[in-house]
């Protein structure tokens, strides 16, 4: 019960615009510099930098929501682009991840596209691969439209399906052949939409990751859990999928240890490095997932 009300409180408070606002005034404090790599484009790409020297590969993802104008969709597309000219041009083994919600999603579909295509061109010019991140399910059918859009010009492109979701299922069928990343969801979802039991949402995040691999498409297993972990790894073997059909996904500050054994074991692993001063709202939702993260957060805040 207690972990559920801090689940909620957390959710709750990560879609709080005044505080998402105010955080960036306070710098990246409560422990979020554990989980953020800094607030720079060269911070970020240093964070890389150091994980590729463990033989760890990266997707960068410039933090930002709640945009509403034409104005900053423009800002976040260009910090995008510069973020992909800076992976090219350092030579660092990365993609992107980008919420489109940042691109103006929420202003305009031509417009949005229109960012996306900007930011393809410029991975498609540094042979460089991006993945749509997928946000609430408000904006999860548009969000596969769009990439369906986009796919009819970009092979280099991608999304997120999250397990919670009724229609996750249904998805994969639909997505045979794309690049996915399979996770199991990190939104408040009403239950007309949205498993609510754990058990329920574990048994379909096997149930998806066995199915995209069966496919023969690449498949993102973005998990900190070592059961599913595991059962990926006998399931491949038993399968004969080859280790270049997948990877292992974990979040930056989170498990490194874990993320260095399977490096070890020769698995693919590709951490998710999140950046920028827009940080309050990826945390929560951090803190949110696991009642773990709370004493994370505090150690943080206290060490100050």
């Amino acid at each position: 019960m207690l972990a559920a009300i801090s689940k909620n409180f957390f959710l709750a408070v990560s879609e709080n615009k005044t505080l998402n606002k105010a955080a960036r005034k306070w710098g990246l404090k409560f422990g979020a510099s554990k989980v953020v790599a800094g607030e720079t484009i060269e911070s970020a790409i240093q964070a890389v930098k150091e994980l590729n020297d463990k033989g760890i590969v990266a997707t960068l993802d410039h933090l930002g929501e709640f945009v509403s104008s034409r104005e900053e969709a423009i800002e976040s597309t260009d910090y995008c682009v510069r973020t992909l000219e800076a992976i090219a041009t350092s030579g660092v083994k990365s993609t992107l991840s980008v919420k489109m919600t940042q691109l103006g999603l929420d202003i305009d579909h031509d417009f949005c596209f229109d960012n996306m295509c900007r930011i393809l061109d410029t991975a498609t010019k540094h042979n460089l691969f991006v993945r749509i991140d997928m946000e609430d399910y408000s904006h999860c059918q548009i969000t596969l439209d769009i990439l369906r859009e986009l796919r009819k010009t970009y092979d280099n492109v991608g999304t997120v399906i999250q397990a919670y979701l009724y229609r996750t299922e249904k998805d994969i069928e639909e997505l045979k052949g794309v690049s996915l990343r399979l996770v199991k969801g990190a939104y408040k979802e009403p239950p007309e939409v949205a498993y609510q039991d754990k058990k329920d949402v574990d048994e379909n995040y096997w149930k998806i990751i066995k199915a995209h691999l069966l496919s023969g498409s690449f498949t993102a297993i973005g998990s900190h859990d070592h059961n599913i972990i595991a059962k990926v790894k006998q399931f491949v073997k038993e399968n004969n999928i080859p280790n270049d059909q997948f990877e292992f996904q974990m979040l930056y500050g989170f498990r490194t240890e874990m993320q260095q054994q399977l490096v070890k074991e020769g698995y693919n692993m590709r951490v998710y490095i999140p950046y920028g001063d827009d940080w309050f709202g990826y945390y929560m939702r951090r803190l949110a997932e696991r009642p773990q993260n709370v004493a994370f957060a505090l150690k943080g805040f206290f060490s100050k």
